[in-house]
């Protein structure tokens, strides 16, 4: 039988924490060995980190991932590695993976298809490899001692290791029609391995599961997809996933969201399935000429049949819905931001509202996940840096320690929402303050009025009077993340941020913006759920039941305008619907007209015209905000993040000509 026991291996790593990088593969390399793996594939750049950005130009990059080659080839003894790294080439930079075979490394796979759209920006740094060409790459030669030669292959390469044939897709290879694994499999292929940086998006795993199924079968192979872990530089969240699959059958899957550093997942391959597989195709085997097979006589350690446990193959266990896999996203992508920032915690100006409910619940969520996920000592070591946490016994006193939340009153707040935010503190465990800002606020007023010697009122002053209580909570909220040493958090949403309903310098002040990707409509249901569900009622909160129960509200002006979020702007959803025609689908005002009529036909054209209109006014008016509002995590493909995401100029015409020939 020819049964070789293999293995995907996914890593938190960090752009240019060489220290922490090198750890996270060695521990993979370690637990492989333990688990008698003989081929492991690690991650994309997993050496560098693929967030990189433009420290990819600097010759450091590339030097410093070859010296971490160079130090983990003693580690390779008996085993197959796939490890990623950034090489020069001719003057030109690709995305490479290098094949280890028993300590010797067999030459350098480039990536043939960069990722270019959305968050990616793979061509600003990275050349494409032409699919058929192979070269020969030559390192300084001081690189001999470390890397056992100064010159390998590299290109369009296939590995045959003592019979083994072993080629690969690189990430965004495997996403295109033209991918490498048919070129792979007229060649002979019999494993392919899939080495990726593949971001958190909602339903993007059933994408993956399919071109990962889909090559399995239709080449024939034994196919190991692995993917990064958890927030790896600051706006993308990866959610690991490991996929095993050989001729069309899942054979193992990772639970994703993990908090550790490393996870490897493991499984069988009887490669005379595959084999017969192809030899059944009945299909041309007309092979790409240009493919160089590069050749080892490493005898590959093959092993004993063993099976699988049901939890091994399980699709349902890595398969969440909806509002599990954003609670999961989000608790682990601020988990690994305050770490990695090294943050004593956060800080939540605490409203009672449902955007800052949303944080406080999401953290609530962090630490009870991290728990599970690492255990209660665990949890802590992995914020040593964190020294108050060591004498906390539960999830509450970390809670206490990690979370502090303020509620801000003005003259215009009321009981009802202080009621909520505490309530949902003391539910979660947070510190929870009351600062009173009125004083504040009277003070900029008097000053104010003072110096252009005549009253504010709120007919003449709306914005004005709404504005400055919004500005006055940001000195204190500011005063207790610098006094914990902690990460102030910005409380804007997506929906918010879209027609620029913020007011700079007071709701969106912080260093971390985490629900600034998703819409307020979601968020309201997410917040039922989580009062009511959770993840099977193990981690809901009854206490959200005091925030549900309002109408958002900013609560700037006095009570009895009885002001409301969705009388100053329109219906939540409806403002999801035209964001998502007129942002993501590029309609114009005209077809976002009669989208949204023909979906709300109950409701007056007038009133339709008032909320296009509306909309793409304050959307061109309001792109400075979003330049300037703090980092926030990619979720979906509706983000309008300028500088990852949704460009759009500052100065524009602002839909002036389109919006005056609505009809």
């Amino acid at each position: 039988m020819n049964l070789y026991k293999v293995g995907g291996a996914e890593l938190n790593q960090t752009p240019l924490d060489w220290n922490n990088n090198f750890q996270n593969i060695l521990q993979a390399i370690t637990t492989a060995k333990e688990e008698n793996v003989s081929i492991l594939c690690l991650p994309e750049l997993c050496l560098s980190g693929y967030g990189c950005e433009d420290a990819f130009y600097s010759p450091n990059t590339e030097q410093q991932s070859l010296k971490l080659l160079g130090d983990l080839l003693p580690h390779t003894k008996d085993i197959v590695i796939s490890v990623g790294l950034p090489l020069r080439h001719k003057n030109k930079l690709y995305n490479t993976v290098a094949l280890i075979a028993d300590q010797k490394i067999l030459g350098f796979v480039a990536k043939k298809h960069l990722a270019g759209n959305g968050i990616h920006y793979e061509p600003r740094w990275f050349t494409p490899w032409e699919g058929g060409e192979v070269s020969e790459i030559k390192l300084d030669k001081s690189y001999e001692n470390t890397l056992g030669a100064s010159t390998f292959p590299i290109g369009d390469l296939l590995f045959d290791v003592n019979g083994i044939r072993i080629g690969f897709e690189i990430c965004e290879d495997a996403w295109v029609a033209n991918r490498p694994g048919r070129s792979l499999y007229q060649n002979g292929v019999d494993i392919i391995l899939n080495p990726s940086a593949s971001h958190f998006a909602f339903d993007k795993l059933d994408v993956r599961k399919r071109f990962v199924l889909e090559g399995s079968r239709a080449y024939g192979v034994g196919y190991i997809y692995a993917n990064l872990l958890g927030n790896e530089s600051g706006r993308a969240i990866y959610d690991g996933g490991v996929m095993i699959a050989l001729s069309g059958n899942l054979l193992a899957i990772s639970k994703r969201f993990s908090f550790k550093n490393c996870k490897v997942t493991t499984a069988t391959f009887d490669l005379d399935i595959a084999r017969l597989a192809q030899i059944q195709s009945h299909t041309s085997n007309t092979g790409t000429s240009n493919i160089e097979v590069i050749n080892s006589n490493f005898a590959i350690p093959q092993t004993v049949p063993e099976k699988h446990s049901p939890s091994e193959a399980s699709w349902e266990h890595s398969k969440y819905i909806k509002e599990e896999e954003f609670g999961r996203a989000v608790a682990l992508g601020l988990f690994d931001y305050m770490r990695k920032s090294y943050s004593k915690g956060f800080v939540v100006s605490l409203s009672g509202g449902a955007d800052s409910s949303a944080i406080v619940t999401l953290i609530h969520l962090m630490i009870e996940m991290g728990v599970e996920d690492l255990g209660l000592e665990g949890f802590k070591e992995k914020l040593g840096y964190f020294s108050s946490l060591k004498d906390c016994n539960s999830i509450k006193e970390i809670c206490n320690k990690v979370l502090t939340t303020a509620y801000q009153p003005t003259e215009n707040s009321g009981d009802v929402t202080f009621n909520a935010a505490k309530s949902l503190a003391e539910a979660v465990g947070a510190t929870f303050y009351n600062v009173n800002v009125n004083p504040m606020f009277k003070g900029y007023l008097n000053a104010i009025e003072t110096a252009i010697e005549r009253e504010l009122t709120w007919e003449q002053d709306d914005i004005t009077l709404q504005n400055i209580q919004a500005r006055v909570r940001a000195p204190s909220v500011w005063m207790l993340a610098n006094i914990n040493g902690a990460l102030l958090l910005s409380t804007s949403n997506r929906s918010e941020a879209a027609v620029g309903y913020a007011t700079m310098d007071g709701d969106t002040s912080g260093g971390l913006s985490p629900i600034a990707g998703i819409d307020k409509n979601y968020l309201r249901s997410w917040l039922r759920w989580m009062e009511k569900d959770g993840l099977d009622g193990k981690w809901n909160i009854p206490a959200l039941s005091f925030v549900n129960e309002q109408q958002p509200t900013a609560e700037l002006r006095p009570a009895d305008s009885k002001q409301t979020d969705e009388a100053d702007l329109m219906p939540y959803d409806v403002l999801e619907e035209i964001e998502k025609l007129a942002i993501r689908d590029k309609k114009s005002p005209q077809e976002c007209l009669l989208f949204v009529q023909a979906n709300h036909p109950d409701t007056p054209r007038e009133t339709v015209h008032q909320w296009i209109t509306k909309f793409f006014r304050l959307w061109s008016r309001n792109q400075w905000k979003r330049e300037r509002y703090a980092p926030s995590f990619h979720l979906d493909d509706k983000n309008l993040d300028p500088k990852t995401w949704c460009r759009f100029p500052i100065l524009s015409g602002g839909f002036a000509s389109e919006l005056s020939d609505l009809k």
